[in-house]
């Protein structure tokens, strides 16, 4: 059993036995490896956004990220959030023109998520409180300035939140 776990947390498609121990947390036992060792899949985002080149540009975390302060989420910029700048600024650069194209049909860029909690951990993390006490973005997000698109870099988990006490 612990060969096929390991398999599967590696990425091996999941064998068709079924478990004879039942569990509501996980479908598979490959998924629940992986969750168990931390092991997640990395983001394919549909346009590598620039981080670095915007905060460069001095803008900050807020600026883009504007629920961050306001409510449980920072939340994904929306693509009008994007365009108050980028209707004037940038606007023949390749990708600026990716995201116009987005906005021009009035979808949604489908970013995907690079941090977050499994919906099986039962953490309801709440940025706001963090933000009005001023801890740095840096702290649970790693140094975002010196990456071109954003990766996960800092495993959340106890440990980390203890020592953002």
């Amino acid at each position: 059993m612990f060969a096929c776990a390991c398999a599967a947390a590696c990425g091996a498609p999941p064998s068709q036995a079924s478990s004879s121990v039942f569990t509501t947390a996980h479908r598979t036992a490959g998924e629940a490896a992986r969750e168990f060792f931390n092991i997640r899949p990395r983001p394919q985002q549909p346009i590598p956004f620039p981080h670095k080149t915007h905060i460069a540009k001095q803008a900050v975390c807020t600026d883009c990220h504007e629920s961050v302060e306001k409510g449980p989420i920072a939340g994904i910029p929306s693509v009008k959030t994007c365009m108050i700048c980028h209707s004037q600024i940038a606007t023949d650069k390749p990708l600026i023109k990716q995201v116009t194209s987005y906005a021009e049909k009035g979808i949604e860029i489908p970013w995907q998520r690079v941090y977050g909690f499994t919906h099986e951990a039962h953490v309801r993390f709440q940025h706001a409180p963090h933000i009005r006490a001023s801890v740095d973005c840096a702290t649970c997000h790693g140094d975002v300035s010196n990456q071109t698109v954003a990766e996960r870099v800092v495993d959340h988990n106890m440990e980390v939140q203890g020592q953002s006490n």
